[in-house]
């Protein structure tokens, strides 16, 4: 078992590198993985049970939404809030509604059932739309409404899919008593994502341990203890350490970046483990028998569904046709909709397996024909930027108590006034140090006489409340 586990892990990070050069979403990499070592192909791990990796995701989905929420700055999160809250919240409503009510006119299933198989696929995946954007720079402001709406729609369709399920299940007593709910569900995830904050930041504040690791199992513990609140008390978990990660990773706190790279790490380990996990649970040979139900979902949603969400959901918020285009086929589907398909199942409403089937195949299409597609569209539209070199070095401040200080990256544009000049030229106020320059790839110990040229990458150690005009005194103004 443990030698399975290491090789599916080895291809799952070599699949990776062929999704990038290829434009894929790494998604479909990892559930091809686990499409190949299950029951219909190499049969190498026989996986069948719903329950199970309903239990399990829940978990993992924790972890990889708080991620999401922590890596979502405040001035990004404040520029594009209206109309990215609006699509998370109001435009994956209408989707669900728009989609659900196509399924019931066009397959003619029972109204209630549609709207929850809509409900199941009407949230994008963050996974999918950062890699997307983040291998094609897209303009920042459409590029912040996607990552913001994919990292915080989970939640809303996440609510409405458990919410018709009880419906279906006449878990409610009226439809009064499920719109109640719904809203206390939301409305309480925020209030405690908030409240675990400020209980989370006294606790990092003051636990001024010499180990970094404990950091990095408080941050875990304070996570489960925020999910677990908020499902004591009947409010929705995932919107909670959504939020929590937010307010989390917009204060500063001791090992704030050692702790930054290990949910990162955990992250990714939960996605592959996700992914896998559900390419396992899926029967290929059964698509035979819902190909056709899922090419209409499918078209459906990115034709319809979807479009007619967008239209509605901006017309506050100053976007442009070709904008609107854009943020249209950004709705790439991912791992939240297949991990909801195993919810009716787990409740005994999925015997044939047609909803997790349908949905699995509805996904993947998405993710094969939107995720190839979004950065040819973005480039077509001229809404893509000059990409970014990466960064070879990172250098951290690592401090057991709150620092006015921190270590900042800044990069020499080409319109710098200071490039091909000394250092000592440079207007830097006196609490600010240039620490080390990176200059071809290659670290160079910064003097005096140092000259600053274009592309090099400063590392300067300078107050947090001047941060902000760094990166203008030194790429503006002389």
């Amino acid at each position: 078992m443990l030698l399975f586990i290491s090789f599916l892990i080895i291809l799952a990070i070599l699949s990776m590198k062929v999704s990038a050069r290829l434009g894929l979403p790494l998604l479909i990499g990892f559930i091809l993985i686990g499409i190949l070592v299950g029951s219909d192909v190499l049969n190498w791990f026989y996986f069948d049970n719903a329950l199970l990796t309903k239990q399990i995701a829940d978990i993992l989905l924790i972890f990889i939404i708080f991620d999401g929420g922590f890596r979502i700055p405040r001035n990004v999160f404040r520029s594009v809030a209206g109309p990215s809250l609006t699509l998370a919240t109001l435009g994956v409503a209408m989707t669900a509604v728009a989609l659900g009510l196509l399924i019931h006119v066009i397959l003619g299933l029972d109204l209630v059932y549609s709207l929850m198989i809509a409900s199941i696929i009407s949230s994008t995946d963050a996974a999918a739309v950062f890699m997307i954007t983040n291998a094609n720079p897209i303009k920042p402001k459409l590029a912040a409404t996607l990552n913001v709406e994919s990292a915080a729609n989970d939640p809303m369709a996440i609510l409405l899919t458990v919410t018709f399920i009880q419906i279906v299940n006449k878990a409610f007593g009226s439809p009064v008593i499920a719109v109640l709910s719904l809203i206390w569900q939301f409305v309480g995830g925020v209030l405690l994502g908030f409240v675990c904050y400020k209980i989370s930041a006294l606790f990092l504040q003051y636990l001024r341990s010499e180990n970094r690791g404990s950091y990095h199992v408080l941050m875990i513990g304070l996570i489960l203890m925020t999910y677990g609140v908020a499902d004591l008390v009947k409010a929705n978990g995932i919107i909670a350490v959504f939020f929590l990660g937010f307010f989390l990773g917009n204060y500063n706190f001791p090992a704030k970046r050692s702790v930054s790279s290990f949910l990162e790490s955990l992250s990714t380990i939960f996605n592959i483990a996700l992914f896998i996990m559900l390419g396992l649970l899926a029967f290929p040979h059964r698509f035979v028998f819902i190909w056709k139900e899922a090419l209409i979902i499918v078209a459906l949603m990115m034709f319809i569904a979807r479009p007619l969400a967008i239209l509605l959901s901006t017309i506050p918020f100053g976007y442009s046709f070709k904008e609107k285009l854009f943020l249209m086929w950004g709705g790439i589907k991912g791992a939240v909709p297949i991990v909801l398909a195993t919810y009716p199942a787990a409740q005994g409403m999925d015997s044939n397996g047609f909803i997790f089937d349908t949905i699995f195949f509805a996904v993947f299409m998405s993710c094969l024909i939107q995720g190839t597609t979004l950065g040819a569209l973005a480039k077509l539209l001229k809404f893509t930027e000059p990409r970014k070199p990466p960064l070879p070095y990172s250098i951290e401040l690592h401090s057991l108590h709150l620092s006015e200080y921190d270590m900042i990256e800044i990069p020499v544009q080409a319109t710098s006034p200071y490039k091909n000049t000394p250092i000592s030229r440079l207007n830097l106020d006196k609490d600010m140090l240039i620490t080390s320059i990176v200059r071809d790839g290659n670290i160079i110990l910064p003097k005096g006489n140092t000259i600053i040229k274009e592309n090099d990458i400063l590392f300067l150690l300078a107050p947090l409340s001047k941060i902000n005009d760094i990166n203008r005194i030194i790429n503006l103004k002389p």
